[in-house]
């Protein structure tokens, strides 16, 4: 069916569960924080045609923190997809992160749209880097569909974000996934995660987005790591049918609970 309105696309990233509900991250009951993100999605439930969950879904690896996610978001109802990121396991995700609405899969069409997720963690590493295999892969689906938009979705940022600490852990090969993108015009969007803070770049016509974490932010234009004071938050992103699109971040008021959930 031809898509006649625009899609309407959230982003969450960098949720950094833990198998236990109650424990923090640098001061944050990260369970907490992503329910609370969950929630103001839900009220955006009929009006949401996916969500993209872009990488650091867990911050310990284990089996309980995907399982959380899981039955969180499968009970929005919202058709997602995910990719890892560097706190990842992804042959652990690819056990528990699959549900009647969460999708396993790495490329798919939605109206007028094609979305591609690609893998950018080196087991081990906090840096990414983009296999040769997956940039093959990624040459072959955007030769497949020359004439459709195409969003792409990472974890690593592939551009430096005025942050020297931030960008010695981004994507270390981004003019390989740059020397294929160029090859094809039909590449609208790249969005990302691992910064914790919102980020928004035109390079070559296509726009480079980065989001704020479900949980802790990181401090913008900084040398050093610092935490940043803003809420946490998700991206919304509007997909029209000739490739046009818009988005903006939402930030939910987010009050820490002094002893646990």
């Amino acid at each position: 069916m031809a898509q006649d309105s625009p899609l309407l696309v959230a982003q969450i990233t960098d949720t950094h569960l833990f198998a236990e509900e109650k424990q923090e991250m640098m001061g944050v009951l990260t369970a907490y924080s992503l329910r609370s993100v969950l929630k103001q999605l839900g009220r955006l439930q009929s009006e949401l045609d996916v969500l993209l969950m872009t990488g650091d879904l867990s911050q310990d690896e284990t089996p309980e923190s995907y399982q959380l996610l899981r039955d969180w978001v499968t009970a929005l109802g919202i058709p997602a997809y995910w990719l890892p990121g560097n706190h990842d396991r992804p042959s652990l995700m690819n056990q528990v992160l699959s549900s009647v609405s969460i999708s396993t899969q790495k490329r798919f069409q939605l109206g007028e749209w094609n979305f591609i997720l690609l893998n950018s963690m080196i087991p081990g590493q906090v840096h990414g880097e983009l296999s040769a295999e997956t940039l093959v892969w990624l040459e072959q689906q955007l030769q497949s569909s020359t004439d459709q938009p195409t969003l792409i979705a990472l974890h690593h940022p592939p551009l430096l974000i005025d942050s020297a600490w931030m960008d010695r852990i981004g994507l270390q090969n981004p003019e390989a996934l740059f020397a294929v993108i160029d090859r094809h015009p039909q590449v609208k969007l790249v969005v990302f995660g691992h910064i914790h803070q919102e980020f928004d770049q035109l390079r070559n016509e296509v726009r480079y987005l980065g989001s704020p974490s479900t949980c802790v932010q990181f401090e913008s234009s900084s040398d050093k790591f610092a935490i940043g004071q803003q809420e946490p938050g998700f991206r919304l992103i509007y997909l029209y049918p000739d490739g046009s699109h818009n988005t903006y971040v939402e930030r939910v008021a987010f009050r820490q609970l002094p002893q646990g959930i």
